[in-house]
């Protein structure tokens, strides 16, 4: 679940990219079960928000067979598009088509200290983004290196360095975790891919008393991308810290939050943000088509 770091890493002090962009993101989900699904239910996490650095201009989930849907927002602030099926059915296709407007990164936000964050009203207000969670549980070993990591450094630099850390210490390796892996599991492996990069960090960062939460979303794979060329690519992770706001960093490509990420889901793991959930009564599932098409449109 991510873009090959190779193909997008860039230098925080090289020339950045445009001040906007206008992207067109198509998700396509497709399963095929082995015997006819007689009911099912379903939420998809799929369409992308609203905030200071991105705004979304259309969007659209489309289902075969059709289906009527209905959307609410999560505890999270996410999107959530809910739809069942009670027609029998071996085959389900789903695809969210979206065009989003995205401006250049965000600097990180240097407005609180670790006075600050220990005092009572951010403990109360962002406790669930600093416990641990399945995804991101503590372990001695890495609350150990990032107490390191926070001495001599501002919650601001402390979110830097110990997501370049992670980004140092984990190489990218599709296949070696999955979707059910710990930051734990990826550590002891030295490997991972953007979900575990975003784990690691956000594990490291509550640790020390840093409101963290994971992001979803997808990344545009070419940093100078030409507008009416199509990329193909994946779904796409990240963290966001607190430190006197909310602003974010992509641990596994070691750069800011700019104009080719478009962020969709929050929350405090990937159990939060998964991009399609549900239940159903019929045959073994299994996945035959999972693609991610994104057009520079301006």
């Amino acid at each position: 679940m991510t873009t090959t770091p190779e193909a997008v890493r860039q230098s925080r002090t090289g020339t950045m990219d445009p001040v906007s962009w206008r992207v067109r993101v198509v998700h396509t989900t497709g399963y095929r079960y082995e015997a006819p699904v007689v009911q099912s239910y379903n939420e998809a996490r799929l369409t992308p928000r609203s905030d200071r650095r991105q705004n979304l201009v259309v969007a659209r989930l489309e289902t075969t067979p059709a289906t009527r849907s209905y959307r609410y927002t999560d505890y999270w602030g996410t999107e959530v598009t809910s739809f069942d099926l009670h027609a029998p059915h071996t085959e389900l296709k789903i695809v969210a088509s979206s065009v989003v407007e995205t401006t250049e990164h965000v600097q990180p936000i240097d407005d609180a200290s670790w006075a600050d964050l220990r005092g009572d009203g951010i403990a109360d207000r962002y406790g669930e983004l600093l416990e641990p969670t399945r995804y991101a549980p503590r372990n001695k070993e890495l609350i150990s290196i990032a107490r390191k990591l926070r001495t001599g450094r501002r919650p601001m630099e402390a979110v830097l360095a110990v997501s370049e850390w992670v980004h140092d210490q984990l190489t990218y390796h599709q296949g070696t975790t999955g979707v059910h892996s710990s930051a734990i599991d990826a550590w002891q492996a030295r490997e991972g891919v953007c979900q575990d990069y975003a784990h690691l960090t956000l594990a490291m960062l509550r640790s020390i008393g840093i409101p963290a939460r994971y992001v979803s979303g997808y990344l545009h794979t070419k940093p100078d991308g030409a507008i009416g060329e199509t990329v193909r690519g994946e779904s796409h992770a990240w963290i966001e810290a607190w430190t006197g706001g909310w602003w974010g960093f992509d641990p596994t490509n070691d750069i800011e939050i700019g104009q080719r990420h478009v962020w969709v889901a929050i929350g405090r793991d990937y159990g939060d943000v998964s991009p399609l959930k549900g239940t159903y009564s019929g045959g073994a599932a299994s996945a035959i088509e999972v693609s991610v098409d994104m057009t520079r449109l301006a």
